[in-house]
């Protein structure tokens, strides 16, 4: 079969020198929708040009900026925008910053603020204390509340916030692990344990959307009792038992946590106070400590987290540290949040467990 030429309408031979030749291109002219390595470099240099505008204005020190890639230095640029919707220049309050610091360094963790869509506003310098990362390399991390958090809450978390959000004002509380430097988990074993109590509050009038934040302050759950002693006393108190678990001594600040004055504890069984429902619990601790397996299993084998009663009839979560001294179980206490409890007897030890 013989194939014609559409131009000319002869056979086509070997050359096919009847096919119209592309014309050829003047040196320096422009191909239209073609890419050229100097426009792409030129493109390249103008994105590096604005992102190092964008770096310049941040505010933050020179040699964070230094070290800044250009994924951060947008998330930053991100965030920023973000807090001056929800906190234009003009209504801010003045405040300086010797005075911002100072008011930091006295709170037990960091601050966090959240958009309504659960973006990333605000974190406090102080976060590096806590967790170990920077603002920015937290905010590495991802730009939602959900990338810095074990993700394993994440649909707990969600709810609580979504509960926050349609009733303005109600404070709520959840407790994930927050992620944390390298060096932070080689020490600790693991990412920090944070308890995030919040609420939704509209910052102009009328509340939207653009207008309403998610304020919250973000503080450890205390593991051991050495960084309970380390973070703060405030909602710590220490008694003293007999063998048999009878206070021979309580700390006076126990009034301020149960309600009792040390007279009225002291010569009671500690187990007078406990909830029914704890009581194996608090007995196999009481075991362990008393015969000496405290010792030799571990800080965590003298630890348990139990109710006991108040004076005024009420129940409180306690996290109880025991251990043997000679004749003696001095037992410090700390005072913990119903939500921070659920996560603690969730993972409590095996060694305390009801027999």
């Amino acid at each position: 079969m013989t194939i014609f030429c559409s131009h000319c309408h002869r056979p086509l031979q070997a050359e096919m020198s009847c096919l119209p030749r592309r014309a050829k291109q003047a040196p320096g002219a422009s191909r239209p929708f073609r890419s050229t390595k100097s426009a792409s470099k030129a493109r390249r240099d103008q994105i590096n040009a604005e992102l190092q505008a964008l770096r310049s204005l941040l505010p933050i020190s020179a040699q964070e900026k230094e070290r800044l890639s250009y994924l951060h230095t947008m998330a930053l640029v991100c965030l920023r925008l973000r807090g001056a919707q929800l906190f234009p220049p003009g209504l801010a309050p003045p405040a300086g910053p010797a005075l911002g610091t100072e008011l930091l360094s006295l709170l037990p963790g960091f601050l966090l603020v959240l958009s309504a869509d659960n973006k990333l506003v605000y974190i406090s310098e102080n976060v590096a204390q806590v967790l170990g990362l920077s603002m920015v390399e937290l905010l590495a991390q991802g730009d939602t509340v959900f990338d810095i958090l074990d993700g394993q809450v994440g649909e707990d978390v969600h709810k609580k916030l979504l509960l926050a959000q349609e009733e303005p004002g109600r404070e709520v509380t959840f407790v994930s692990e927050m992620r944390t430097s390298k060096a932070f988990r080689l020490q600790h074993g693991g990412n920090r344990v944070m308890a995030v109590r919040g609420r939704f509050v509209a910052l102009r009038w009328p509340p939207s959307p653009s207008t309403t934040a998610f304020l919250a302050l973000c503080t450890p759950v205390v593991q051991s009792l050495t960084d309970g002693e380390a973070a703060s006393q405030d909602d710590i108190f220490q008694s003293m038992h007999l063998l048999d678990m009878t206070f021979i001594d309580v700390t006076e600040s126990v009034t301020y946590h149960l309600g009792y004055h040390r007279e009225e504890l002291v010569g009671q069984s500690w187990y007078s106070l406990l909830h029914p429902e704890d009581a194996d619990l608090a007995a196999a601790q009481h075991r362990a400590v008393a015969l000496g397996a405290g010792a030799g299993a571990g800080p965590a084998a003298g630890t348990a987290v139990l109710r006991v009663l108040r004076k005024d009839r009420a129940w409180t979560w306690l996290r109880v540290w025991a251990r043997r001294d000679g004749g003696c179980i001095p037992c410090p206490c700390r005072c913990l949040r119903e939500e921070e409890a659920a996560h603690l007897r969730a993972r409590q030890p095996r060694a305390a467990a009801p027999p």
